[in-house]
């Protein structure tokens, strides 16, 4: 479908139809039996706890917003609250202590769920348990607009949810203001045993009326969909870019960038900024806790970027822009 053309369960129509599967939009193999045993030989996928009380926090509540300023908070792991023109938009939010089969999150929420403004917008990637969180989801009204992936609506409407609107890659949406295009990203779904790649996954391009632009990447390895997405969406202010859950790399390098190559995609996207996440809120992978932090400090010097540029942000930490 072409940019910008409204679905058609926005105008009231039945839900739209979609394929049973999506898996001819992977850009990388699925893992199969073999690579997981070998995964469950070499010890399994989780990291240490050791320097995690490294991870900065710093939850002082939401600074106010002056005026036509956009803001950006971290909250923790891939969820951002992001302030602009004057809606708030939720990505990907996990409130969870635990999820399942992952140890608990090693540092706390970004802000009290109680301390959140009215929430204009929910976006969702796709939806692997750290990204799509029943629990939290719960505890949005139940008039809330959701944006979610194709294949993805069924969800939130069996949980009485009224405001669903799913995307293919590369259609937008205009909500509070705001428009909101589902991008491509690397990587695959799966919420059961059996429903690998039923649903789509990706990111989002959220532009105001002033043309500020930001982008968050959901969970995505490296690939040619970034320099397209630049392409297609110029003049990206901040760049939200998964930095973490990357060893061993045999095995996450298709659907996880580690952080060179998260500045790299930076570079194809011709964004900015970059606002670091998917670290040091669930320990999912191999690499020591406060790695990701180290590694993409280096990798943004040795590229010879503005220092300021590079928002690795405390837990609970926002940022402005004018």
């Amino acid at each position: 479908m072409l940019v910008g053309m409204i679905p058609t369960a926005l105008r009231g129509g039945a839900p739209r139809r979609w394929p049973a599967s999506f898996r001819d939009r992977l850009t990388g193999p699925l893992p199969g039996p073999r690579d997981i045993y070998r995964i469950l030989r070499d010890g399994g996928f989780r990291g240490s706890t050791v320097d995690a009380d490294r991870v900065p926090v710093s939850r002082q509540g939401l600074p106010a917003l002056p005026e036509h300023a956009t803001g950006w908070t971290w909250i923790g792991h891939a969820s951002y609250l992001v302030r602009m023109g004057g809606a708030n938009v939720l990505t990907d939010p996990v409130w969870s202590t635990k999820l399942p089969s992952v140890p608990p999150r090693v540092t706390p929420p970004g802000v009290a769920w109680s301390e959140l403004p009215p929430i204009d917008a929910v976006l969702i990637s796709h939806n692997h348990y750290d990204h799509l969180d029943a629990p939290t989801i719960g505890r949005l009204p139940r008039d809330t607009a959701i944006l979610v992936p194709a294949g993805l609506r069924s969800w939130f409407t069996r949980r009485r949810f009224t405001r669903v609107i799913e995307l293919d890659w590369w259609e937008s949406v205009e909500v509070a203001g705001l428009r909101f295009d589902f991008v491509p990203a690397h990587h695959w779904s799966r919420r059961g045993p059996f429903d690998a790649c039923r649903s789509l996954w990706g990111g989002w391009v959220i532009t105001a009326p002033d043309g500020r632009r930001t982008y968050h990447a959901g969970d995505s390895g490296y690939g040619h969909w970034f320099a397209e997405i630049g392409s297609r969406y110029p003049g990206i202010d901040v760049a939200m870019l998964p930095i973490g859950a990357y060893q061993p790399r045999w095995f996450m390098r298709p659907v996880h960038m580690d952080p060179d190559e998260a500045v790299r995609a930076l570079s194809d996207l011709g964004a900015r900024r970059l606002a670091a996440m998917h670290w040091g809120t669930f320990l999912l992978t191999q690499e020591p806790v406060i790695e990701p932090l180290e590694r993409v400090r280096k990798a943004w010097a040795a590229d010879g970027r503005e220092p300021d540029d590079l928002w690795t942000l405390a837990v609970g930490e926002s940022r402005q822009l004018p």
